[in-house]
């Protein structure tokens, strides 16, 4: 079984990835020191960082929306990520953005992807998350625990 849709695939690889690619993420955690760092993001950045996936127009629930993985654009938002983590009992670390630079995409400790405003939206772990980022599926919002 594929690992991504055709689509996806596709739009991947017009991005600049490859099956099997592994950047060096080491110039990303010596700039963003004041997030948190692990093995999910360090994993999936070593991947899929740097990528900009240029995508638009209608999606299945929610248009598609360019976005990029670069966590150096969230830096400055440190104390956002340190309080939505806090919020919701997770560890945030950076991924990028999306949109026309609106909201965060981070990933926590257990590789679920969210989009971070001031509330988080879930879109899955890694793969699945993918597919609905290019497809245009909406995020659930997740809701702090009790």
């Amino acid at each position: 079984m594929p690992r991504f849709s055709q689509e996806v695939e596709d739009v991947l690889r017009r991005a600049g990835w490859l099956p099997g690619r592994r950047i060096d993420i080491a110039p990303w955690k010596l700039s963003a020191t004041e997030f948190v760092w692990h093995a999910a993001a360090e994993s999936f950045l070593q991947e899929f960082g740097g990528l900009r996936v240029d995508i638009s127009g209608p999606g299945i629930t929610r248009a598609r929306e360019p976005f990029e993985f670069d966590p150096e654009l969230a830096i400055g938002e440190g104390g956002k990520f340190a309080n939505l983590s806090e919020l919701f009992d997770r560890k945030f670390s950076p991924l990028g953005e999306i949109g026309q630079g609106e909201f965060f995409l981070a990933i926590d400790e257990e590789g679920i992807i969210y989009l971070l405003g001031d509330w988080a939206l879930k879109y899955g772990t890694g793969d699945f998350a993918l597919e609905k980022l290019v497809t245009g599926v909406a995020p659930e919002r997740l809701s702090p625990p009790n």
